[in-house]
């Protein structure tokens, strides 16, 4: 039996989209420091594991599916800069341009995390690597930042249910878990909660574990909760 959750990974890519090549400027280790690092390593398992699991190959640096269509911020939805505020592209995007990739890449991963929401799941999870220090451009630069955060935007689930999760994760990570901060949830569980409860967790790549350590703490805290809040049964 398969646990009752919908996983998004929207930030584990590492492809430039053909549309962009001849303006990105970005070397591909920037490309990988801008993006969230280990992810594939620790969540790539639930694809067999969970009831519904979508990703993208398609690196955040150039279309980033946890941005508003219209977020033409540094950091928005097609960016100029990166989150340690390196330039993206050699010059300025054609209005056109930022139309195709929305329409090509961002439209189509929101639509089918709607489709997925349909299925027998009963929680989301966007899920997510932070550096362990807040980078240039974000909520919090400079800032020592968990071990574990995670994100409801103070409504996109019951306050019950993440504070279990929180419980569980600190209970498998023997560190802090900290909720709706330093990030309170991005446009994916605002943007999907009125299709299905969300949570944003965000897991450090600071510390002493390894990835398959934070794969196996990560997936013990959630095979946890989902026996505890979701009715599921191994």
């Amino acid at each position: 039996m398969k646990l009752p959750v919908l996983v998004s990974l929207p930030h584990a890519g590492l492809d430039v989209p053909e549309e962009l090549r001849a303006y990105c400027i970005l070397s591909h280790e920037e490309i990988v420091r801008d993006g969230d690092e280990e992810a594939w390593e620790i969540y790539h398992e639930l694809e067999g594991m969970a009831e519904a699991f979508h990703t993208t190959g398609i690196a955040r640096a150039f279309v980033d599916m946890n941005r508003a269509a219209d977020d033409i911020r540094l950091d928005g939805v097609v960016k100029t800069h990166t989150t340690w505020n390196e330039p993206v592209y050699d010059r300025e995007l054609p209005a056109d341009l930022i139309k195709t990739l929305i329409e090509k890449y961002w439209k189509p991963y929101h639509e089918s995390l709607s489709k997925l929401s349909q299925k027998r799941v009963k929680l989301g999870l966007d899920c997510h690597t932070m550096a362990s220090i807040g980078p240039p451009v974000g909520p919090d630069t400079g800032e020592k930042r968990p071990a574990v955060c995670l994100s409801n935007a103070e409504g996109t689930c019951p306050e019950e249910w993440i504070r279990g999760m929180a419980e569980k994760l600190e209970e498998a990570f023997k560190h802090e878990v900290r909720i709706n901060h330093p990030f309170k949830g991005g446009y994916i569980i605002r943007s999907h909660a009125p299709e299905l409860p969300w949570m944003q967790v965000e897991l450090s790549r600071g510390g002493e574990m390894t990835p398959s350590d934070k794969r196996r703490c990560f997936y013990s805290a959630l095979n946890g909760f989902a026996r505890q809040y979701l009715d599921f049964v191994s």
